[in-house]
């Protein structure tokens, strides 16, 4: 038996990580493509609209042009990587990029095509997983692929409410694979270049400053000053040809404003599970309470979310939030990560750190969409593998982000789907690990299969999921039963507020695993 499991691990190590990846990658595209038919959120139009005008108009009118209201609003790389997607768009259909015709259009022909896109920029993601895989043995590159590349929070987000997270993220890894290499030129350029695709991974700056400052930028003061001016000229390289067309032009002011359109309201239209909605919910019950004492308190004068830009002051007892509190916070919870970073630069933890930074800027940043907790779900899958309690935290943090996504598909034929996602996800997930770490930990062979068992959540874990589970009762049935139409932002709400314990617990664990490691 010795020699028979001997054997089969000697296969396993010895399968090409080339052939696993796409065999995931393959797997997961037919699935993707079954998605085509299912809702799409208004995010379909944006990036259709965004192919429309890239190809319709010339360069110096892309961030002033309000045909539609979901006007450009990313970085210039992203502007033209849709002016080359357009190019094709309209070869395939002309209808799709123009500009006034093109309003809404939803024919078969701009759908296929628009989702097509997403799953073709896909393989960014799957040469990042590579990278950051390929010196990993094949049972951990197989869970990598297992946690990332058929993650359900993907495939509810690009490939359903659409959007090209997977790209992007793609883009993250390759920096950080660079970064875990010693290769810290390459790894600032690539993630030097994600800032010019969209400025929202902008919260990981300060942690890539500090490691390459510390890593890099070392060896006395000639050779420190030497390397920092070199660095520096590689990103304002790429910065220029970013921006430098607009900055020609005299719009950087314009596309700046695009950029951080800050009167768009603290929260997103639907509350990102995050710090804020305690602060939302303890301000809404202080006035209730105080208008029931005869106290005299003003409603608010605006909404707390907004799509378009508008001016917000929703608070009606606690002090308003400005977005420069907002930073403030999101700089005093990183502060201990770069203190870690500054006194002791290491590769591995590299991507705990800028993990970390995601957590503090979706807990405590302005405006956050709840898709962005992609941003740190993503890069964990690669610290999970790692020990098993690492991987006890990834499986509730992903079960959490995943549900807190469930309110971006609201119609009825998608509910199904998105379920079925989560769980298919989480059984494979627990036999993933429980087969990583049951053999790491198994130096007895005289054990049983019942000893040799991994714990991956405790009693406090499973009380957690089974109250995940009442929220969903609740609002999927109960709700609808005993209040119908009333109260009908009260299921949401129980979603953000319920998931935002969830996510508040991730971020005090990765916290004390910085704080605590050597």
């Amino acid at each position: 038996m010795e020699e028979r499991n001997r054997i089969l691990k000697q296969v396993q190590n010895s399968r090409s990580p080339k052939v696993v990846l796409w065999w995931f990658f393959l797997v997961a595209a037919c699935l993707k493509v079954l998605l085509f038919p299912s809702y799409r959120s208004t995010d379909f139009e944006v990036h259709r609209n965004w192919l429309a005008l890239t190809h319709s108009l010339p360069l110096s009118q892309w961030y002033f042009d309000e045909t539609s209201p979901w006007t450009l609003d990313y970085p210039p790389f992203f502007a033209y990587f849709e002016r080359f997607l357009s190019f094709f768009a309209n070869l395939v259909d002309q209808q799709i990029v123009h500009l006034q015709e093109g309003l809404n259009y939803s024919s078969n022909t701009v759908i296929y095509f628009q989702r097509a896109t997403v799953i073709l920029s896909d393989l960014c993601l799957l040469f990042g997983v590579y990278r950051m895989t390929k010196n990993l043995d094949s049972r951990r590159q197989m869970l990598i692929c297992l946690l990332v590349i058929w993650s359900p929070m993907l495939f509810i987000v690009d490939h359903m409410h659409f959007q090209y997270n997977g790209f992007l993220i793609g883009i993250l890894l390759i920096s950080l694979s660079y970064l875990e290499e010693g290769r810290d030129v390459l790894g600032g350029l690539v993630f030097a270049a994600l800032l010019c695709f969209k400025h929202l991974f902008l919260v990981a700056a300060p942690v890539y400053f500090v490691y390459l400052l510390r890593h890099y930028c070392r060896g006395g003061m000639l050779k420190g000053i030497s390397r920092l001016l070199f660095l520096g000229a590689v990103v304002i390289a790429v910065i220029a040809a970013a921006f430098g067309p607009f900055i020609y032009l005299g719009q950087i002011h314009q596309v700046i404003h695009r950029m951080f359109p800050f009167g768009r309201g603290l929260c997103h239209a639907y509350w990102a599970p995050n710090f804020w909605v305690f602060y939302i919910i303890l301000d809404k019950g202080l006035a209730f309470m105080l208008r029931k004492l005869g106290f005299k308190i003003p409603i608010p004068t605006a909404s707390l979310t907004g799509g378009l830009v508008g001016d917000a002051s929703p608070f009606s007892v606690l002090p308003q939030v400005t977005p420069l509190l907002t930073l403030t916070m999101v700089v005093l919870a990183l502060s201990p990560c770069l203190i870690k970073a500054w006194k002791k630069p290491q590769q591995h933890m590299i991507s705990r750190w800028i993990a970390y930074a995601y957590t503090c800027g979706f807990l405590f940043g302005w405006h956050v969409h709840e898709k962005a907790s992609l941003h740190f779900v993503i890069p964990l899958a690669f610290v999970a593998v790692q020990t098993l309690n690492d991987a006890r935290h990834y499986f509730l943090l992903s079960i959490v982000s995943c549900y807190s996504l469930f309110p971006l598909l609201f119609e009825a034929q998608e509910y199904p789907i998105k379920v079925l996602l989560l769980l298919l996800h989480s059984i494979l997930m627990w036999l993933g690990f429980s087969a990583q770490f049951s053999d790491d930990n198994d130096t007895e062979t005289s054990r049983t299969p019942a000893e040799k068992r991994v714990c991956l959540i405790g009693s406090t874990g499973k009380c957690y999921l089974a109250g995940l589970v009442v929220v969903e009762i609740w609002g999927q049935f109960l709700h609808p039963l005993f209040l119908g139409d009333k109260l009908p932002f009260l299921p949401l709400m129980l979603i953000s507020i319920y998931c935002a314990f969830g996510i508040m617990y991730s971020w005090i664990w990765q916290l004390q695993s910085i704080v605590k490691s050597p």
